[in-house]
């Protein structure tokens, strides 16, 4: 009689834990961050049909970086959680927090429960009547669940991309600047700007969209077209040289003749 291969529970959730990550690093980043009238939303996508961002509730957006068929049937979950509790109970039950616990549990469960876990992860925002009130809420692999004050990133190369909002983003940004800050943001962590240049994303790689906070409802909103060419920062080009510089002058304002090579003895100095 042959035993069955053994591994420490330990061992299990780190090699699930291993495979999600790896599999979400693949996807292209997203970033959420707060600005003055709301939430901003800028995902790099090159897609005009398959959405990275989205709305679940009348103020509360979702945003999901990772394997798209799982984060999809995720999305799909939750408007049907809160159109139900809105229905059965009031349109005020339905929040951000009670949405970010639901999705918790059920990402908590797969991890620990499943062979394979899902490799997705995703924000869950929800914008106040007031900017105190604004929330966002990022949920891992694992269920795991973090309130974040100011953005969120995920997916793709994350640490270049935080690292460039560290030193872009302050409180109280324009609609228009953090835009700029967000771009800025994903073209420093993206791979998809060519040989390591740090060129902007263009805005056919971008899917933005805002929770407005003084819409009177529905307070989301896709940023497509003209409107989001305004807001784009722009690129700077490198100066063009003249030619006329190129070629060397004489004191007496003509060109300069070449000089004749000189033999010069060699040196034995050596650094």
């Amino acid at each position: 009689m042959t035993m069955p291969l053994y591994a420490s529970p330990e061992q299990i959730l780190r090699d699930r834990s291993e495979y999600a990550r790896k599999g979400i690093a693949r996807g292209r980043s997203v970033v959420v961050l707060r600005y003055a009238d709301g939430i901003l939303f800028v995902a790099e996508n090159p897609s005009s049909t398959l959405h990275k961002v989205s709305e679940i509730y009348d103020r509360i957006g979702f945003a999901a970086v990772g394997r798209y068929s799982e984060f999809e049937n995720l999305r799909q979950a939750g408007i049907r959680f809160a159109d139900i509790r809105g229905y059965q109970n009031d349109p005020r039950d339905v929040t951000g927090r009670s949405l970010a616990n639901v999705y918790a549990q059920t990402l908590g469960s797969i991890f620990t429960e499943q062979i394979k876990p899902l490799e997705v992860e995703i924000c869950v925002a929800e914008v106040g009547h007031l900017p105190e009130q604004d929330t966002m809420y990022r949920l891992t692999y694992d269920g795991s669940i973090v309130d974040e004050p100011q953005y969120v990133v995920m997916g793709g190369q994350a640490e270049a991309t935080t690292t460039a909002l560290k030193d872009l983003f302050t409180d109280g940004l324009a609609l228009a600047d953090a835009v700029s800050v967000a771009v800025r943001g994903l073209s420093a962590g993206s791979t998809s700007t060519g040989n390591g240049k740090p060129d902007l994303l263009d805005r056919g790689k971008l899917e933005v969209a805002v929770l407005e906070r003084d819409r009177p409802r529905r307070a989301f909103r896709r940023i497509v077209g003209a409107a989001l060419d305004a807001m784009l920062p722009a690129t700077e080009e490198p100066e063009a040289e003249d030619p006329k510089s190129e070629a060397p002058t004489s004191t007496k304002g003509g060109p300069a003749k070449p000089a004749k090579d000189v033999n010069l003895p060699p040196n034995d100095d050596k650094a």
